[in-house]
């Protein structure tokens, strides 16, 4: 039986990066398990949300975001 752990997630004030899948201001950004970091708007966020939470060893949120795999 594999136990899957929840990524730690934390929330901050604002984000400065951009999304890595098509430029509009990211609303969350990923550290990854596999290392690395990925940044999404809110929807691709939202899109694309079971799949972060799979992958992700860190998540931050900007402040005000509401993320659908929280």
């Amino acid at each position: 039986m594999t136990t899957l752990l929840s990524p730690e997630i934390d929330i901050v004030g604002e984000l400065t990066e951009r999304c890595d899948r098509c430029g509009a201001a990211a609303k969350l950004e990923v550290t990854l398990s596999s290392g690395g970091d990925l940044a999404f708007c809110g929807h691709h966020a939202n899109r694309m949300h079971a799949e972060i939470a799979r992958v992700a060893s860190k998540i931050r949120l900007e402040e005000g975001f509401a993320w659908a795999g929280k």
